[in-house]
């Protein structure tokens, strides 16, 4: 992952990376970068065109890079949801969106995040729940709601921890 260009720290950034390359005519590196960043090549195709100014907003540059993290990480059920919590609040904050694509942010890290706030508030699970669940033994859950992975989210992202 961001093996041949680094991990760009903003869409700024790969703008910048992006223009640099078109002023010297080196599109296969433009298409490069796209792909390294999850940029659909037809927007890099446009960016080459002219068709558009820059490569990325902040929120394709944040997209971009959850998706390319996401490929990696395979998340899945829960993971997937706050995956989709993430996406989210780039699309609600524009700030967000610069904050997921910060240099060492990762979506790992915002899931570790969750899953330490998830172990360090286990509570057991009421005994009549277990035996209709047909388990004999001591049960403890500890997955934030909604509305608290939110605020994990964007303390992780932009932070607030």
């Amino acid at each position: 992952m961001f093996d041949k260009f680094g991990e760009f720290d903003s869409s700024d950034e790969i703008n910048r990376a992006a223009a640099a390359q078109r002023r010297e005519g080196d599109y296969e590196a433009i298409l490069a970068i796209a792909e390294e960043n999850g940029i659909d090549p037809e927007d890099a195709q446009d960016f080459i065109d002219g068709n558009v100014t820059a490569l990325v907003t902040p929120l394709t540059a944040a997209f971009g890079k959850l998706d390319i993290e996401a490929a990696e990480l395979e998340p899945y059920e829960i993971m997937e949801d706050w995956l989709g919590y993430i996406r989210l609040r780039c699309t609600e904050s524009p700030e967000m969106a610069e904050a997921v694509r910060r240099r060492g942010k990762s979506l790992k890290g915002c899931i570790a995040a969750l899953l330490t706030w998830s172990f360090k508030n286990q509570r057991p699970v009421p005994e009549e729940i277990t035996k209709a669940a047909g388990i004999s033994f001591k049960v403890t859950l500890g997955i934030p709601g909604m509305g608290k992975a939110k605020q994990i989210i964007t303390d992780y992202y932009m932070g607030g921890q």
